[in-house]
């Protein structure tokens, strides 16, 4: 028969090991954010809407002016967010995080959870207030378009955590946006300008999950954590890491970490003067070109922010010049960012999607890599190169 006093050992044991992972997974309690009797905690900008309690509950309703935002007056970063809400009079409103108010004018500008009681039922896409305007439409998902419901309590959920953002609406998964633009902000409820529109919101609660910080990928003084590969030359000039080579070098030449990457995201700014560029990512040494995987498309005119496979299939996704026109500036400083989630890959330059896979087949860790295109005449720079790592847990 078993010692009883071996056996308690062995379940207190058995319950330290399984704390860690319980607690990993469970994370910290939900925390009400509205306490159902004052608006304490919150503060209104922008238009003329009003905002009151009644009934244990946070009634919205249109006003004079622009748009109207009662605001959160702490900020929050990594986050899951549920609230109900109902559409007394509807009217479009919406949901904001990761926002942000303007000092000069007080105009409220970030992602928007939409509440769309239209036709076109967008409910729970994802809108860039005052800024990019639609980022994830739900023109192409009828599940989602009819998980609204008109005349009763709608149950939403808004996940942020690093660069993907996701809501669900009455258990219907809605948007599931990957973007670098914020990673932390305020949280805001919505009245839209207009004639009509009369909203309650109740059971507001957020658990918090830290903030997904950018971290250095180069530290600004010299090539410490990278290492050259092939031809052409890298300096630091003036604060920037600056690229040259001549048309009568014929190799590839690459910047690249010394270690690397899972998933990940990855932003800087470039400035590209003459000939082919990249950012490479999830990359091995070898081939002909010096590296062989992704890159996401860098040069002074065309293909910029298009993604293309070196030793693979080429082209995967390829902008046209029309569309680069739009969103590259020629000669200047220029932002972009690749995020790298599991087979899920998105580039954005100047805040303009580029490029997006899903359940890519490729590599899913490798180096970082810069490039310098052989037989051309280079000049390429970037600075402010940083990371997320994206394969740690929220918050940490």
């Amino acid at each position: 028969m078993p010692n009883p006093f071996t056996l308690r050992l062995a379940l207190l044991a058995a319950m330290l090991l399984l704390s860690p992972t319980a607690l990993r997974a469970d994370g910290p309690p939900f925390v009400p954010l509205f306490d159902g009797k004052s608006l304490d905690g919150w503060k209104k900008a922008g238009g003329g809407a009003t905002y009151r309690v009644e009934e244990e509950c946070l009634v919205g309703e249109v006003g004079p002016g622009r748009n109207t935002f009662l605001c959160t007056e702490k900020t929050y970063g990594d986050f899951r967010l549920k609230l109900q809400y109902k559409l007394d009079v509807p009217g479009n409103s919406g949901v904001q995080f990761r926002s942000h108010v303007r000092e000069k004018d007080g105009v409220v500008f970030g992602y928007q959870c939409e509440i769309d009681p239209s036709a076109r039922a967008w409910s729970a896409g994802i809108y860039d207030e005052s800024r990019r305007g639609w980022l994830f439409p739900l023109d192409n998902d009828e599940k989602a378009r009819k998980a609204l419901k008109l005349d009763d309590w709608n149950d939403l959920v808004i996940e942020a955590v690093g660069p993907r953002n996701r809501t669900w609406l009455n258990g219907v998964p809605c948007a599931d946006l990957v973007d670098t633009a914020d990673l932390e902000g305020l949280i805001a409820l919505q009245v839209h300008s207009g004639e009509k529109g009369r909203i309650r919101w109740r059971k507001i609660e957020l658990k918090d999950l830290g903030v997904s910080k950018w971290q250095p990928l180069w530290n600004g003084k010299d090539l410490d954590g990278w290492e050259t590969i092939g031809g052409g030359k890298w300096a630091v000039d003036d604060g920037a890491l600056r690229g040259t080579s001549t048309k009568n070098e014929p190799r590839h030449g690459h910047l690249i970490t010394k270690r690397k990457f899972s998933d990940f995201a990855v932003r800087l700014k470039f400035r590209s003067i003459q000939g082919n560029s990249g950012l490479y990512f999830r990359v091995e040494q070898g081939g002909a070109a010096g590296v062989q995987g992704f890159q996401a498309e860098i040069d002074p005119a065309v293909d910029v922010g298009g993604l293309y496979e070196t030793s693979g299939r080429a082209w995967v996704v390829r902008p046209t010049a029309e569309e680069v026109k739009k969103f590259y500036n020629a000669g200047q400083w220029n932002e972009m960012s690749v995020v790298g989630i599991g087979g899920r890959i998105v580039v954005h330059v100047n805040g303009r999607k580029t490029a997006e896979l899903t359940d890519d087949p490729g590599r899913s860790e490798g180096f970082i890599a810069l490039q310098l295109h052989g037989g051309q005449d280079m000049d390429v720079a970037f600075k402010d190169v940083e990371w997320l790592d994206l394969a740690k847990p929220a918050g940490k």
